[in-house]
Parts: C-alpha cells; structure tokens; sequence
C-alpha cells in the first residue's frame, strides 16, 4: 500500500481545487455580464458547474471530504429554490454514492483485520460494495452460520486522508459557507473533526451498535442490526433489508413520509433519555424503512453519550419560550453561556427570536417543509434581516453544540421528507418536564 501518501497528497490537491474553481467561474461570470449577458441566467450556470464539481470532488474523495458533503446534505431544504436545484442533486448523492474501493484493498483490510483465512467465516461475500460510507464501504455476504450479514470495511489510509481533508475543509469555509444558510461553516467542520476521530476505531462503534441495539430490542417501531463481529478496521452485522429514507424524500406519498417523519422524530427524541446515547450522524442515507415499516438506523460510528439525557438547559429554555416567560427565559441564557460578554439585548427580543425555533411544539401537528426552513434560515443568515443582530449578540456554548447540529440536521430531513408530526405529543413523552406546571418551592 505504498501508494497511500500519493492519494492523500492528490486529494489534496483536488480540495483546494475547489475554491480556485469556484473563484474562476465568478471571475469569468463578471466578465459575461460586462459584456451585457443575463444575470440571473449567468448565476444559475455558476451554481450548476459549482455543485457538478462539489460532488465531483467531494464524492471522488470520501473520507472528511464526503462526510463534510453527507453533513450539508441536509441543509439543502434550507436553500431557496431558485438557487438551491443544481445542489440539492449533488449534495444528496454523497448521502449514499462513491466511487467503489477495489477489491484488492478490501483484501488487504480484511486480512488485517479478521487474518489470512478471513473467506472462510464466509460462505458467500459479494465483492460489489452494497453501500459508500465516508470512511469506509459495505459488502453483503453470508456468514459462516448462514446468517446474512452488512460486512462494513475502512478505506486503507482513511485516518490520514480525514485529517487533512478537514484541515483544507476548515480554510474553505467562507466558500462553503452560502450551501448552509443560517450555521456557521467552520464550527461544524470542528466539530466533525472532533467526532470522526472516534470513528476511525470500529470497535467503538460496535460498541455503541450493541447498546443502541439493547435499548431498542424488539421495538415496534425502530430496528438497530445486531453486531456478528467487530475489528479496529472492519465490524459485521446482520444484514437487514429496507428502503433508503432518499427514496422517501423522493418519491414518497404522503402516507409514507409522515410516517417516515414520525418515526425519525422518535428515535431522535427518545435515544438520549432511553438509552443515554445520540446518533450524532443524521443524514437520509442512515436511515430506512424495513418492509414491517419499522425506522432501520444505521452507522454508529458518530454516538455521544449522554448520561444525564437531553441537556436540562435546552429543555428548560424551549419550555420558558413556550411559555413566553422572557425573563426567565433570559437569565437561563445568561447563566448557560447562550449571550456574549457585553451583548445589550431585551429579553422579548430574545424569545421573538427564537419563538419560530419552537413552533412545531405549538401546535398538535406540525407540517416540516422547505418553505418554513428556508424561512428560517434567512431570518438568521440573511444579515440585513433585523432578527439577524439578535443572533449575532448570541452564543451557542460548545457543550451544546453537538445537540444543536444533531436536531438541526434531523429537523432538515423532516423538511426534505415534508412530513406531517405530532412533534409535541412525542418530546412530551420524552421530555416531559418541559410541558407540565413548575415544581412548587420551598
């Protein structure tokens, strides 16, 4: 595997490709329209090349390059129409497409992970990989129990590979930063960084896969696969049959997505108070409806635990907002971190801001679309917008910004699927503090 430091050092190349691509467009934009060329025909062209060559690139790549595109992906139903075709097509292919790994290289892992006789725990193993992850590809094959199993394999050079590619990712910020409207580009990237670190270890997230899979045993309506066997570089786990969340988004009645919605929603909800852990991976190619028409969840890799459940801080604040107690509301923030050192803001500013965020527990039922998130995303990312100084005198602590990135992204999928959810009757379930009266003092 000699050739591992030559990929790197070409993909590299191809990540900082990127902006020089995108800044060569504009430039030969601007000399169109000096010569009196449509405008808005010249943009639609620009954002076309730009998101052919966002997939290109990030989909060729794999590693923090495709996870970078997979995390994206389900900002896209935040992106106003007229801009948003050419890349809503090319960020959700990164959700479940890449280039295949060869044959030879998933030999190799698999001999150092399981040793040389590794074929023989498999009656069957498909050498055409089923799925791309970002770091790793999966084959389907028959164990040697006859079982049918998900045979997950990491890219040979994958630990090298993610790092620089997020190092590069990190100074294209700026570029990147119109394909998420309303979050800040570079925070997500460290983010990401600081949870594929994780997942470079398989092991870790058979571990998680167990627990998940514990806590869900015999669900009605959520199915974790059960883990066969697990190596540093290369896990087994049963393998279960669904249809792709993509499809759904697609080409799904109405009938489906809400009931895809409904599911997603509870699983989201109920793992950090059920079972003390997050999926912090939310992107449709995780997730699947099995022919029983339970919500089949997929990858691991990226978990938190949380101990303490869903952070009190965050279900006490939306409970405040429901309420309308702008006081309350705004000491809690204070305390929590949630307002920057020297920020004069009136706590009714405040709650109006963040009023919308709580929405869809308003009401019984709430229809998650497009319209409503690209809404959003421009009060908060539009800076000419007068909400947009509100949020700029805020703050979202590091402590909480796993949470936030974890249900801004499940809420992004709800608004792909345009789904209908009776979001308040399932976080009272889960949360139900944030619903019932205050507990008396004294």
């Amino acid at each position: 595997m000699s050739d591992i430091p030559r990929r790197t050092a070409s993909r590299t190349a191809k990540l900082a490709g990127l902006p020089l691509g995108v800044a060569g467009r504009a430039a030969a934009g601007f000399g169109r329209r000096l010569t009196g060329a449509d405008r808005d025909e010249i943009a639609a062209q620009l954002a076309a090349k730009s998101a052919e060559q966002l997939f290109a690139v990030l989909g060729e790549l794999k590693g923090g390059a495709m996870k970078f595109g997979q995390a994206l992906s389900v900002f896209e139903a935040a992106v106003p129409d007229e801009y948003a075709e050419p890349y809503r097509e090319a960020l959700t292919k990164l959700q479940a497409a890449a280039p295949p790994m060869p044959m030879a290289d998933v030999d190799y892992m698999l001999t150092q992970q399981f040793g040389r006789s590794w074929k023989r725990r498999f009656v069957e193993f498909d050498e055409t990989p089923a799925a791309s992850a970002s770091i790793g590809q999966v084959h389907r094959a028959v164990w040697h129990t006859g079982r049918e199993v998900a045979v997950k394999v990491q890219y040979p050079g994958a630990e090298a590979a993610l790092r620089s590619d997020l190092r590069q990712l990190g100074r294209m910020s700026r570029i990147l930063q119109p394909l998420v409207p309303g979050t800040e580009v570079r925070p997500l990237v460290q983010e990401l960084r600081d949870r594929m670190e994780e997942e470079l270890d398989y092991r870790d997230e058979a571990t998680y896969q167990r627990e998940f899979a514990s806590f869900y045993e015999n669900d009605p309506e959520i199915r974790i696969p059960r883990v066969v066997a697990s190596a540093p570089k290369a896990v087994v786990t049963e393998w279960v049959d669904g249809r792709p969340l993509a499809s759904i988004i697609r080409e799904g009645t109405r009938a489906e997505r809400d009931h895809a919605g409904t599911l997603l929603s509870r699983f989201h909800y109920s793992a950090p108070d059920r079972a003390h852990l997050l999926h912090a991976d939310p992107h449709p190619g995780n997730f699947q409806i099995t022919d029983d028409g339970r919500l089949l969840v997929l990858d691991f890799g990226a978990v938190a635990r949380m101990p303490e459940g869903m952070p009190s801080e965050l279900v006490m604040m939306t409970k405040y907002s429901l309420e309308r107690r702008a006081g309350d509301l705004m000491n809690l923030m204070r305390s929590a971190g949630f307002v920057r050192d020297g920020m004069r803001v009136t706590p009714e500013r405040v709650m109006d801001y963040l009023a919308p965020f709580t929405e869809p527990l308003e009401t019984e039922e709430f229809h998650f679309d497009r319209p409503w998130l690209q809404a959003q995303a421009e009060r908060v990312g539009d800076l000419r917008h007068p909400d947009a100084a509100i949020g700029r005198s805020l703050n979202l602590p590091p402590r909480f910004l796993l949470v936030h990135r974890v249900t801004m992204g499940t809420v992004g999928i709800l608004c792909q699927l345009d789904t209908h959810v009776r979001l308040r009757e399932i976080v009272a379930q889960w949360q139900p503090e944030m619903f019932e009266p205050d507990a008396p003092t004294g």
